[in-house]
């Protein structure tokens, strides 16, 4: 979106997208995953590791991550292997799994917070009763990849998002596997998201026997 030319306060007003690098954020690599994860153990941030593991696993948008409510997550004295969440944007339930790295990270985090299960898993350190917003958790994901020398332009809370799918589709090849675990509604939604080309499909068909 550029600057209207009937509005005179615009004049001489940068477009907001100036200098900055816009279109879909890259996913993170196994490697790199494990990188953040070292580096948010050594520093002893349970709490991010927590965050970060679940942003993982769950390939949910920031802002239905942040409201997820520690009742979703939790059975008895336990972490769920699975759960679902209604996505903000499109109403639609979406479910995913919660692995077990990410169900001792969660663990850990909930033993040391506490709260019922009607708190949220990630609290705002701000707003009582309220969680994390999604402008600190934006800025949470920019250190977390600053730490291991990638570069935040090129990397956001989307990128999370888009890891495990992207990871999943290398091995597999099925969109439709992947439509249903972002919550699409459309498989060329997912085509799109994944950035799958030409050469993909090519490889796809070429590996598919007859």
């Amino acid at each position: 979106m550029g600057i209207s030319q009937y509005n005179p306060a615009a004049a001489g007003r940068p477009a907001w997208n100036a200098d900055r690098q816009v279109g879909a954020k890259r996913a993170l690599k196994v490697k790199q995953i494990w990188s953040i994860r070292f580096f948010l153990d050594r520093e002893g941030r349970m709490r991010d590791r927590a965050l970060f593991d679940l942003a993982i696993d769950s390939k949910l948008r920031g802002c239905d991550l942040v409201k997820i409510k520690i009742g979703t997550l939790v059975a008895g004295p336990t972490i769920r292997t699975g759960s679902t969440v209604v996505q903000q944007k499109t109403g639609r339930p979406v479910q995913f799994e919660i692995t077990a790295d990410t169900r001792a990270s969660l663990l850990a985090w909930l033993e040391r917070r506490g709260g019922t299960m009607d708190d949220f898993v990630f609290p705002s350190r701000i707003a009582v009763n309220g969680h994390l917003s999604t402008r600190q958790y934006a800025r949470l994901d920019d250190e977390w990849v600053t730490a291991i020398s990638l570069t935040p332009e090129e990397y956001g809370t989307h990128s999370l998002r888009r890891t495990k799918a992207s990871i999943i589709y290398k091995a597999a090849g099925n969109l439709r596997a992947i439509l249903i675990l972002l919550g699409h509604s459309k498989i060329e939604n997912t085509v799109r998201y994944l950035g799958v080309d030409f050469d993909d499909a090519l490889s796809l068909s070429e590996a598919a026997e007859m």
